[in-house]
């Protein structure tokens, strides 16, 4: 179920502080970060992903993919950090940035 307009407004306020907990580099979407990735998302919910690729195109690209293969949707993209989200199965409120 896509993100409305009002929920993608609230997540995007509880992303601006949050710091980049996976970043993606020259070797692009490998296992490893897909791992990482997972678990964040899965622990995480909310979760900011820095790209250290410098082609808009293919930047944006890598995020369309990541988004797909996660199953999480993009709540904001600026410059080369996309803001992503997906809902736990079994959120831990400890470790949510929602429900903190």
């Amino acid at each position: 179920m896509p993100l409305t307009a009002d929920r993608k407004k609230a997540l995007r306020t509880l992303g601006h502080n949050l710091k980049p907990v996976v970043t993606i580099a020259g070797k692009g979407l490998s296992e490893g970060v897909m791992e990482e990735l997972d678990r964040a998302l899965e622990d995480h919910e909310l979760i900011k992903v820095k790209l250290m690729i410098a082609d808009r195109e293919l930047r944006h690209q890598v995020i369309g993919e990541l988004c797909q293969q996660s199953g999480a949707e993009l709540v904001q993209e600026i410059g080369k950090i996309a803001l992503i989200y997906r809902q736990a199965k079994k959120p831990n409120a400890r470790l949510s940035n929602l429900l903190r």
